[in-house]
């Protein structure tokens, strides 16, 4: 086996990117990173640079490449860089890293469908993928699962609940190492459950969401993350997604996969097999560790971090989560089950509505109507059997119609 795992990161100035960058530096004798992608951050990326020494990079916006050069020149190299990386930008870039020749796993920390494209760029190039972005799998699950057969790359779910099945399938018939999210039905799985913390407002009333406020909910009691994907924990639409993502990784009907609030965070999701017997995976809230697992894996690494200690915690509950102050959970639901192209207008109308709501065009109790709006509107056109270019189209007017919505409304 390889000594060194070459490690390209996409999304590299993200919160998944500069986790999985620390690991790196974390465990130099294992990881060695050759491609980073980013978006407008260079401050960041060109300490990303001088550290970490990658053979190339690419910029989202291509117009920054100048820029981006310049401060590179600028800089004095470290001690073991031997000459700049090589610079490229827009989609083709994206799209070159990920599927860079000497890359043995590509991190897919690019969030939304930006990230698509070049994720099936790694697929198709058959690299192995440890997948952070949601939107792979819930907006071009029937595109993305065909890819994957023909290629046979292999999806690590990189967050923590995806993680925490994957790691309980180890061990069982599923765990053949060709069967990886392959939609097969997995051999003796009767259920899933994933855990949720309940977000910034599971100790709020329903009627006092009407006057939460941008503060409010990006202000997360368990994990540190993102606004976006901060604002879906909140409205549980997180949830709602990973159940879609659940079915596609898994192969398991919507009707055996349910969500359970677990305020402490510890167990990261649960799995019933066919003999009644529950496997679940316990940790701190901490996202290191399910990318450091789909970093390592088959493998798993020493690491000095702090070991759980369930007495510190002294307790841990469980409560059904009310679908009515959670509306967007319902919503995944019925997306998932409709199917098509229904899935990737649920996601990019939850986008274009939390970025309304980021920038305080819209309340937050708005953003499960303007979903559900959408995709009201999307059941006339649905589309059973989509093809790429037909998943990118509705996502493009998904958003289109929210944005048309929140203009009349204001």
């Amino acid at each position: 086996m390889k000594s060194v795992k070459s490690i390209s990161v996409l999304g590299s100035t993200g919160s998944i990117g500069t986790q999985t960058l620390q690991i790196a530096e974390e465990f130099p004798e294992q990881f060695k990173v050759v491609g980073l992608t980013a978006g407008r951050n260079l401050d960041l990326l060109v300490r990303q640079i001088q550290t970490h020494n990658p053979e190339i990079v690419a910029l989202a916006d291509a117009s920054l490449l100048p820029e981006l050069k310049s401060r590179l020149n600028d800089n004095s190299p470290n001690e073991s860089q031997t000459k700049l990386p090589q610079l490229t930008g827009g989609i083709e870039g994206l799209n070159t890293v990920a599927g860079w020749d000497k890359t043995d796993l590509v991190v897919t920390g690019i969030v939304g469908c930006a990230g698509l494209l070049p994720t099936l760029s790694a697929i198709r190039a058959g690299k192995d993928l440890a997948l952070a972005n949601k939107e792979t799998l819930i907006a071009a699950g029937p595109v993305v699962l065909p890819e994957l057969k023909k290629s046979g790359s292999r999806l690590l779910p990189a967050d923590s609940e995806h993680s925490a099945i994957f790691q309980c399938l180890q061990g069982t018939p599923w765990a053949d190492n060709a069967r990886l999210s392959t939609g097969i039905p997995t051999p003796g799985l009767r259920r899933i459950q994933l855990t949720a913390s309940g977000g910034a407002f599971r100790d709020w009333s329903t009627k006092d969401l009407e006057q939460a406020t941008v503060k409010d909910a990006t202000s997360h009691p368990n994990w540190s993350m993102g606004k976006k994907i901060t604002v879906d924990s909140a409205t549980l639409m997180n949830k709602g997604l990973e159940v879609i993502e659940a079915h596609y990784l898994f192969g398991l009907e919507y009707e055996h996969i349910e969500i359970v609030i677990h305020p402490q965070s510890i167990i990261h999701s649960m799995i019933e097999l066919a003999d009644s017997s529950v496997l679940a995976q316990l940790g701190w809230p901490d996202m290191k560790l399910p990318i450091l697992y789909c970093m390592s894996w088959p493998r798993r690494l020493h690491t000095p971090w702090e070991r759980l200690d369930l007495t510190k915690i002294e307790k841990l509950t469980f409560k059904s989560p009310d679908t009515e102050k959670y509306p967007c959970m319902q919503l995944a639901y019925s997306a998932g089950r409709i199917g098509g192209t229904m899935p990737a207008v649920l996601n990019a109308a939850n986008e274009e509505a939390v970025d309304q709501f980021l920038k305080e065009k819209i309340q937050f109790i708005e953003i499960p109507k303007m979903i559900e709006r959408a995709c009201e509107i999307h059941k006339r056109d649905l589309n059973i059997k989509p093809n790429l270019d037909e998943i990118l189209e509705v996502d493009f007017w998904a958003r289109e119609i929210i944005r048309e919505v929140v203009k009349k409304n204001s």
